[in-house]
């Protein structure tokens, strides 16, 4: 995985955390390539507009080759297997390096494509551990919504920010569209937004930028 700390950071304090997924065809290294989301976030933590937190990118692909080469679809199995990685091993090695608060209300998870199907069904599924999610353009691993939330009151009452997003060039809008439609209907509260550009780094990054605008803020 990859960590990125805010600037001044100090033991003195405890961070937030976000753990950022990448898709079905990168690795750790995806984010950092297209959508530099260190420089976003000091010069957002710098003009006031976010909050100083830490970004973890971890390689969301749980199998003995994690790289993505070949025929990367065969890997969609390992995406789903990476939910206990993550909750066993990512999360508490970050909690015992680094000075992170391991509230609930602290901890984050968002990603794109595959890592966006990935961050919801993770983040739905264990909610005492995430408040803050968010889809980018996810992709079809994303559960269906009635097997994502099987208690409304619950996520209405836990829930501290649901961003999803899709292009309308996409091909998988639907899938966003679907559950977006579901969280309107039963009057969940959440951010939906939808721009002119397809399943591409464009609008991964520009929802990136504006999540962390709105992650752990009230």
């Amino acid at each position: 995985m990859n960590v990125y700390t805010p600037p001044n950071y100090s033991k003195e304090k405890q961070y937030p955390v976000l753990y950022l997924l990448h898709g079905i065809g990168g690795d750790e290294t995806e984010w950092e390539r297209f959508a530099t989301p260190q420089h976003l976030l000091d010069n957002l933590i710098a003009d006031g507009k976010a909050s100083p937190m830490i970004i973890v990118m971890p390689n969301g692909r749980a199998q003995k080759h994690d790289r993505p080469e070949g025929n990367v679809f065969r890997s969609a199995p390992a995406f789903a297997a990476f939910e206990k990685d993550l909750l066993n091993d990512v999360i508490p090695t970050i909690e015992s390096r680094y000075s992170v608060s391991a509230k609930r209300e602290h901890r984050g998870i968002a990603g794109l494509s595959m890592g966006g199907g990935q961050a919801v069904n993770f983040g739905f599924a264990n909610m005492d551990k995430f408040a803050w999610i968010g889809g980018f353009s996810s992709a079809p691993n994303m559960k269906p919504p009635s097997e994502l939330i099987e208690d409304t009151d619950r996520v209405r009452q836990q829930m501290k920010m649901i961003w999803l997003s899709c292009g309308r060039k996409d091909n998988l809008m639907s899938f966003s569209q679907r559950l977006h439609t579901y969280l309107s209907e039963n009057e969940i509260q959440h951010s939906w937004n939808v721009d002119s550009h397809g399943h591409d780094p464009t609008h991964w990054r520009n929802n990136l930028y504006h999540f962390l605008q709105v992650a752990f803020r009230d």
